[in-house]
């Protein structure tokens, strides 16, 4: 457990950084506009009371499978910034070592070639099959800038919190 969840616990941690989410009634507009929802077991409404009662919200799956669209943000009828506080969860799960293997894997992939999606031959023949470019212009094209993107993240710690957690 980190520092600052020892001083406060993790409970309050999220009723500080949601703070706002307590202000929810629970008339599901969220979760009825959620696009997300539709296709999966998403239920944003469910979260949203979660992260104000337990910390089991850390653990559960759903967090991760918002796309952050917005959909329900711009519909809450108590313009509560629903997305920004299922981002300040997330931070908490990670700081938390609580992250999908999955996501922890896309980290990896931005560590070590700056990008989520390296580009690989079959993706370089795409391109040009499609009249671009061979690389875009990202780290990949321009190597120089791969350092400076793994020391930015050295910086800010990414890769501690790749390397702790529930694996």
């Amino acid at each position: 457990m980190s520092a600052a969840c020892n001083k406060k616990g993790v409970l309050g941690q999220l009723k500080e950084n949601c703070a706002e989410i307590m202000k929810c009634m629970q008339c599901g507009v969220c979760s009825g506009s959620c696009p997300s929802g539709r296709h999966t077991s998403l239920n944003i409404r469910k979260i949203v009371r979660n992260a104000t009662r337990t910390t089991d919200v850390l653990n559960d799956e759903q967090l991760w499978m918002c796309t952050t669209c917005y959909n329900c943000q711009e519909r809450c009828p108590r313009n509560i910034d629903i997305v920004d506080s299922v981002l300040a969860i997330r931070a908490v799960a990670v700081r938390e070592g609580i992250m999908l293997e999955e996501h922890r894997n896309v980290g990896k992939l931005l560590v070590k070639h700056g990008h989520a999606v390296p580009i690989d031959e079959k993706n370089k023949l795409k391109r040009t099959s499609l009249g671009l470019e061979e690389l875009p212009e990202t780290v990949h094209k321009y190597s120089e800038g791969l350092e400076e993107v793994k020391t930015l993240l050295k910086s800010c710690g990414f890769e501690e919190l790749l390397e702790t957690g529930n694996e």
